[in-house]
């Protein structure tokens, strides 16, 4: 859809009751015609956290401070993510145990609506290559998060040649590399990684709620020019919903200048759509969540918002579809 048919079906709806196709709940700010409604969208969710505080041995991370704790499990997702249009996500890691890896693979695999793990190894370690082999095994097993995150610093890593081996292993393996709480020396460790691997496929997180200062600025715009001439790195528009000036807003002004850059610098099939749930709890529900971007991209041709929402994430993540809901090119 143009933008010029979709305001022509804004001016003409006036009072009118609009009911949204199925996967595109109604809400105040959406606007589509009645006669020529846009079509279903299924939703792939490339980010959400799993853990159970409840184990013996507890959770090293279990949301977000000021929320109550409880379990982030899969049928609770589902509760909340399926009237939304989700169809699918890829959970995230969010634990440094290794160990976790396999207790998130059992309960990714009880529940279909897992359609991916990213999770916990670290490439410069001696028992990287064998690790990393074992949880390959495992068809759910999509990647690794390294970043800013567990007291590891990738800035650093991004001159070890054993961590640069390590994620030639991963690229070998056509697994992906996640990375974890953007920074903009982080950026600029992308740039010199990906010089060194540069077959890597990386999806940078969370690039929405970074915002660069006045002396990080110049730095923050060489990186992303660098970073847009890779076609190999996606960028996932999650965390679109932060604080900005100590002030969190559910509405899409306030994001909107940053999401067009972005999409912009990257284009149409390097983008990404991902909750952050229930890490995101800590500034706003999931539903409205999915409702800013869902506006955002009402305004795009509905060949962009199917990338964003879930077709360019089967090239990023190579996930496993598992249900008849769940799309397929």
């Amino acid at each position: 859809m143009t933008r010029r048919r979709f305001l022509t079906g804004v001016a003409g709806i006036s009072a009118m009751a609009v009911t949204a196709p199925r996967g595109w709940p109604q809400s105040s700010t959406q606007a589509t015609s009645s006669t020529q409604p846009r079509p279903s969208i299924p939703i792939i969710d490339t980010h959400i956290h799993l853990f159970d505080p409840t184990r013996p041995q507890g959770a090293p991370y279990s949301g977000p401070p000021g929320v109550p704790v409880e379990p982030s499990l899969p049928p609770r997702y589902r509760r909340l993510a399926s009237p939304l249009g989700i169809v699918g996500a890829v959970k995230v890691e969010a634990s440094p145990w290794v160990e976790d890896n396999l207790w998130v693979l059992e309960v990714a695999e009880r529940d279909t609506i897992i359609v991916g793990v990213v999770g916990n190894l670290e490439p410069d370690k001696a028992d990287f290559a064998e690790m990393l082999g074992r949880y390959h095994k495992n068809r759910l097993f999509r990647g690794i998060r390294y970043g800013n995150l567990w007291g590891r610093d990738i800035t650093k890593q991004a001159n070890n040649p054993a961590f640069i081996d390590g994620l030639k292993l991963l690229q070998q393996a056509d697994l992906v590399l996640d990375t974890a709480n953007p920074r903009v020396d982080l950026l600029q460790a992308i740039v010199r990684i990906t010089d060194k691997v540069p077959d890597l496929r990386v999806v940078l997180d969370h690039l929405p709620s970074l915002d660069p200062t006045a002396d990080t600025r110049q730095a923050y715009d060489e990186a992303l020019n660098e970073l847009q001439q890779r076609p190999q790195i996606f960028v996932k528009l999650s965390a679109v919903i932060h604080r900005v000036n100590g002030k969190v807003s559910t509405e899409l002004a306030p994001y909107r200048e940053r999401l067009d850059q972005l999409v912009s610098r990257f284009g149409e099939d390097r983008i990404v759509f991902g909750s952050d749930w229930p890490n995101s709890d800590g500034v706003a529900p999931i539903d409205k969540v999915v409702g800013v971007v869902r506006e955002f991209f009402q305004t795009q041709p509905q060949r962009v918002a199917e990338k964003y929402f879930w077709k360019n994430s089967l090239a990023a993540y190579k996930w496993i579809k598992r249900d008849p809901s769940q799309p397929s090119v």
